[in-house]
């Protein structure tokens, strides 16, 4: 491996080549004003990234010794009081509203899913970018939503009958959602378009839409059109209509299937659910994002027998209904997660020879990226107001937030882009950031475009603050808890007391289970009624069928019917359990579901460089899992073995018996190393011991330390084979 000096800085020769080789091309810049720029950002902000990072370590030191004095009971006027002395709880500035501007209608007008998806994996990143659009038959068909009974099984080939039913679904919705004035979509012959508007061919009968406006253009021509765009709370959908198909010949209409658009948004993500740990891995890490930025990006493979090329997908074309051509994005508008503020990259290391904030070289290289989308280099464009997003995640407080904002105000200049073109999106996944939103949200007043909530790492920061006041409740009652319901309601209602109706994004997490179709459809329109206009779901099939719940539920008319009532002291109810009276099995319970769950995530972290999968728990349910996991399993687990719940010899036999649970459950995976095989040689396993019986001394409970020093270890033993 070689380096190449730029100044003051050493920089791995892999990455100096891809920025000025490929990343620099067409941008404007030249080579060596670019790393003169780079070199003077990493000199200003390197101190005050370790400074903020020192401020959050003596902030902890200061909760663990008052909670250790306090073991026994406070009062909570004496907590707040303390949290204030310390600078952890923040005087709340007066009433604002944030005065982002040039943003793109997916995020202000549009509600609807979003994905998230690893940049390293390009068919992944590819599948999710075109997941704009997708297929309703396909996602109800493949899918739990239709019971596989009474003969309705999916089989190995086409099966009629569950296709009826499929068809029977989509027509239903259709009844629902854009209802004829009278008679159902089940009862159509035929769609025409007479003088501009949609007719509809009941057989010796014509009627139209209840709701005319809702038909907004079409395909083919005015007697038999191939497609039909349709248009119901600010989200697409098109009748697509081919007799010759072997699904639109059973069809009176021959309707074939029913497109739906889908992932409004995606986050192209660089951090949880991603590998990176040396310049090799962030080199693919950009050179990916370069080619959903530029057009570029292509990957093949193998599907049924086949080679497949997939690439990005061009926008889609209609007529309206006065003559006019309209259209419409073939893709997801991408944003792109950059990592936090706590790792380094020796990819790049500072004058002293130290490896430099990682956060830093993900806020120039991906702006520098995305500024070739800005610059109009692509032959698919992602942002038509020219502006970038960027997702920064693990902030703690509003310090933190401005000082990215001070950062992107540096890169603006270094890249020649207008003052907030780069947008962020603030992720209130910190306990402190919790505490202090409006604040945070105030210190980005200015290009702030998005806030969400995230059970896994928010859970994993109150355990991990609060760690040395009591054991934690059962990670399962986690969900009932009052801080929780306190921290979601106090998310949505900050963002629309800060202006974010129809200029922002208020985000909810992830539906985790890809395999439960049917149960998220019963469940997750309930983030849509808490008042938030995007929600993370796990797959394109997923955004297919949660998009239906944005028809049924119209996001914008509940975020006005909410008030801003936070009651804050809720959420600093701690989660302990001071009764402590469980069960030896509740206990066991307890570690092995969490054991589990962290080996069966980190073995493929470690040992195969895969940061996000759908990963089998310990009922053998499908679970998408990235880092965030690990966070919580890993702290709860730490946290009732630092107060003698269970014993460091029982926790160590838990993690035994689960690491050949997990073994069994990849048996059939060609590449897997299985860790029963010798516990002391498996990098993956002790890995996952370092993450519990170390947990306790990781920066804010966080797992990136341990991976990457373990997957690294794993990379260097790979290399010597």
């Amino acid at each position: 491996m070689g380096y190449e000096q730029m100044g003051n800085l050493r920089v791995d020769s892999l990455l100096f080549e891809f920025i000025n080789r490929e990343a620099l091309t067409d941008s404007g810049l030249t080579v060596e004003q670019f790393w003169a720029d780079f070199d003077q950002i990493i000199q200003d902000f390197s101190e005050k990234n370790a400074t903020l990072l020192k401020k959050r370590e003596t902030i902890q030191q200061q909760i663990d010794q008052w909670n250790r004095d306090h073991q026994t009971g406070y009062s909570l006027e004496e907590y707040k009081s303390f949290l204030y002395d310390i600078g952890y709880l923040e005087k709340e500035v007066d009433d604002f509203e944030i005065t982002t501007e040039n943003i793109d209608s997916e995020i202000t007008a549009q509600a609807g899913p979003q994905l998230v998806v690893p940049v390293n994996n390009a068919r992944y990143a590819l599948n999710a970018a075109n997941a704009r659009w997708g297929s309703l038959y396909d996602a109800l068909y493949g899918s739990d939503v239709i019971p596989e009974e009474n003969g309705a099984e999916q089989g190995t080939s086409y099966n009629p009958l569950r296709g009826e039913k499929v068809v029977a679904y989509a027509k239903h919705w259709l009844d629902e959602t854009v209802p004829l004035m009278e008679s159902s979509h089940s009862d159509v012959k035929g769609y025409q378009v007479v003088d501009g508007a949609l007719q509809v061919d009941l057989g010796g009968k014509t009627v139209s839409l209840r709701d005319p406006g809702s038909f907004v253009g079409y395909q083919g021509n005015d007697e038999k059109p191939d497609a039909i765009l349709l248009k119901n709370n600010g989200l697409h959908f098109e009748i697509q209509i081919d007799a010759a198909d072997p699904i639109g010949q059973s069809d009176t209409a021959g309707v074939k299937d029913i497109l739906v658009e889908s992932a409004v948004t995606t986050i192209i993500d660089c951090e949880d659910s991603v590998t990176a740990v040396d310049a090799e891995d962030k080199v693919e890490v950009y050179r990916n994002w370069l080619g959903l930025m530029n057009g570029t990006l292509s990957t093949t493979f193998q599907k049924g027998g086949k080679t497949v090329t997939r690439t990005l997908n061009p926008d889609r074309t209609y007529r309206t209904p006065d003559g006019e051509t309209i259209s419409l994005p073939g893709r997801s508008l991408m944003f792109n997660r950059n990592v936090g503020h706590l790792m380094t990259s020796d990819a790049i290391t500072d004058r002293d020879g130290n490896p430099v904030p990682e956060g830093i070289v993900d806020a120039v290289v991906t702006s520098l990226i995305a500024k070739q989308d800005v610059l109009g280099n692509s032959s698919v464009q992602n942002s038509t107001e020219k502006s970038i997003y960027i997702v920064k995640p693990k902030m703690h407080g509003s310090e933190e937030v401005a000082f990215t904002n001070e950062l992107f105000d540096r890169v603006e200049d270094m890249l020649g882009l207008v003052r907030h073109t780069i947008k962020v999106g603030v992720m209130d996944e910190e306990r402190r950031t919790t505490l202090n939103l409006k604040n945070c949200i105030h210190e980005a007043k200015e290009r702030i475009i998005f806030i969400n909530t995230g059970f896994l790492d928010r859970t994993g920061d109150e355990i991990h603050t609060s760690m040395e006041l009591s054991p934690m409740i059962r990670k399962s009652e986690m969900k009932t808890s009052n801080w929780l319901h306190a921290y979601e309601d106090s998310n949505v209602r900050t963002g629309i007391n800060s202006g974010f109706k129809g200029r922002a994004q208020i985000g909810k997490g992830m539906w985790a289970m890809p395999n439960l179709m049917n149960a998220m459809m019963e469940q997750k329109g309930g983030q849509l009624k808490a008042g938030a206009n995007t929600a993370w779901v796990p797959s394109p099939t997923a955004a297919t069928l949660h998009a239906l719940h944005y028809h049924d539920i119209n996001v914008f008319d509940f975020q006005d019917k909410i008030t801003f009532e936070n009651d804050p002291d809720k959420m600093l109810d701690i989660p302990v359990d001071r009764k402590q009276d469980w069960s030896q099995e509740d206990i066991q319970k307890e570690l092995d579901n969490n054991a589990q769950g962290i080996l069966g995530y980190v073995v493929r972290w470690v040992e195969q460089g895969v940061g996000c999968s759908t990963v089998p728990d310990i009922n053998n349910v499908g679970l998408m899992e990235d880092r965030a996991t690990l966070r919580i399993s890993s702290q709860h687990m730490t946290n009732w073995l630092y107060h003698g719940i269970c014993t460091e010899e029982e926790v160590l036999d838990t993690l035994k018996r689960m690491a050949k649970v997990v073994d069994e459950q990849n048996a059939n995976d060609p590449d897997y190393q299985p860790m029963a095989r010798n516990f002391d040689e498996s990098i993956a396993f002790q890995a996952g011991c370092d993450l519990v019986f170390k947990g306790r001394e990781q920066p804010s409970g966080y797992t990136e330390p341990i991976l990457h020093r373990r997957r690294q270890e794993a990379k260097a033993k790979l290399s010597v084979r």
